[in-house]
């Protein structure tokens, strides 16, 4: 594999412009950030849950590369009645196919960014939306 062409392909690329259809809503009762580490990838997020606790409605602004846009993307494509629960298990999926190199985890659409595996720089951002919906989940479930 040479040079980001590989990675930069022409589906991450409409997948990160598509990242649009899910502004971030301020008025949405639930946020939540996260930042990458390693590349300084950021995603600020927010999300309405229903009475389940499961996700709603959701918002993202992302200040990332194209790999973390169309990652976010990916997710907020497919959060609608996902809750915490599944969040950390998709998380963690996710985290050990990056570092461990395992089985690509069960998430709609994670196999577009499927070569940024091979990219140890863009890790941190292809796992900010999990991580920030998550922070927003927990603040609901421990009210500060």
């Amino acid at each position: 594999m040479s040079g980001s062409g590989a990675l930069y392909t022409r589906e991450v690329l409409a997948l990160a412009t598509s990242l649009s259809q899910w502004p971030l809503d301020p008025g949405l009762p639930l946020s939540g950030a996260a930042r990458s580490p390693t590349c300084g990838s950021a995603i600020a997020l927010s999300l309405a849950t229903d009475q389940a606790g499961a996700i709603a409605k959701i918002g993202l602004k992302a200040q990332a590369c194209a790999i973390g846009q169309a990652s976010a993307a990916i997710f907020a494509a497919a959060a609608a009645g996902r809750d915490a629960d599944n969040l950390s298990a998709a998380l963690a999926g996710i985290r050990s196919w990056l570092k461990d190199g395992g089985e690509l985890p069960d998430w709609p659409g994670l196999a577009m960014i499927a070569a940024a595996r091979d990219y140890p720089a863009r890790h941190g951002a292809i796992t900010l939306a999990w991580q920030a919906a998550l922070e927003a989940l927990s603040s609901q479930q421990n009210p500060r």
